[in-house]
């Protein structure tokens, strides 16, 4: 039995992960936060992110024998490298699963999409880091975000692409390219699974199910039984960073305003349009984990939005 160290379980995919690890029982999962608070099935440590000197200590004093890091910095990793640093000092610490949590980023995807070095940052960091055994989780995009609030998530409702409950859908290209979707829950268990095996491929990926952005429209319209009012957006204005913008997004500006929306949307648009997200692994943890069974797109819209 692992000590497993869940950081950033305030970032709702954390607490999946904490939730999955707990219910199967085979490890005992601590979390380490900023203040300590009350968690169902988890201890909270209270740590301080910048004193590497006192990470290390709360590693090892605990016996944390794996971290999964969850935090959501987007371009800031400050907090997780030091994270990456305390584990490898740490004499007890011999895993860590950086927060990547969707796609392998490219050096091609910095100049328009800058969290990607970022995230190339921290596989560098675990890279040099001789001591750590790591794993770096790719999932594509999290299904979450369409069947909110009907299935159980802890994602926040931010929709692009389709906007379901507006029967509205602003495709990027053609919508011919196949995406990666797997629900958090989902990507929880399998991690719940592979923090118990004895050796980790440093690349592991999860493949809830992969459809078209179309197939995604006509699923979505074959549940709700209403057809939708499909646009699509070209590559050209995806790199210009402009998407069609969709009816639930206004509520959104005065947190994420217009322009800046549009460009992050942009960058994600061009992303599935290029292919980032069909992924293609040579091996699979639906493979090394049969057990684990993720839920098919069709089936969570239907469960969703099914009349």
């Amino acid at each position: 039995m692992a000590i497993i160290a869940v950081a950033g379980w305030a970032g709702n995919t954390g607490r999946a992960i904490v939730e999955a690890i707990a219910e199967k029982g085979q490890h005992t999962v601590l979390v380490l936060a900023r203040e300590a608070k009350d968690v169902q099935g988890a201890q909270v440590i209270a740590v301080d992110y910048t004193d590497i000197d006192m990470l290390t200590a709360t590693l090892e004093n605990n016996c944390i024998d794996t971290v999964v890091s969850t935090i959501n910095a987007l371009d800031d990793i400050s907090t997780e490298l030091n994270l990456i640093k305390a584990a490898e000092k740490s004499v007890s610490t011999k895993r860590f699963i950086p927060s990547i949590w969707g796609v392998k980023y490219t050096e091609d995807m910095v100049p328009y999409f800058p969290i990607a070095q970022s995230k190339l940052n921290l596989i560098a960091a675990l890279e040099a880091a001789s001591s750590l055994e790591y794993t770096a989780v790719y999932n594509g995009y999290f299904a979450d975000y369409w069947v909110l609030p009907k299935v159980e998530s802890y994602q926040n409702p931010v929709v692009l692409v389709v906007d379901i409950a507006n029967n509205f859908a602003a495709i990027p290209g053609s919508g011919n390219e196949l995406v990666t979707f797997t629900h958090t829950f989902d990507v929880a268990a399998f991690v719940a699974a592979l923090v118990g095996a004895s050796k980790w491929d440093k690349e592991s990926y999860i493949i809830g199910d992969k459809v078209s952005w179309n197939q995604f429209v006509q699923y979505a319209e074959e549940a709700k039984g209403v057809k939708f009012t499909v646009k699509h957006d070209s590559i050209e204005n995806l790199k210009a960073g402009k998407i069609t913008g969709l009816p639930s997004h206004p509520h959104m500006y005065p947190f994420f305003p217009k322009s800046m929306l549009q460009g992050f949307f942009a960058a994600f648009g061009r992303m599935f349009v290029e292919g980032a997200f069909d992924l293609k692994p040579e091996r699979t943890l639906n493979e090394q984990f049969p057990e684990v069974k993720a839920r098919k797109i069709k089936d969570l819209l239907l469960e969703a939005w099914g009349q």
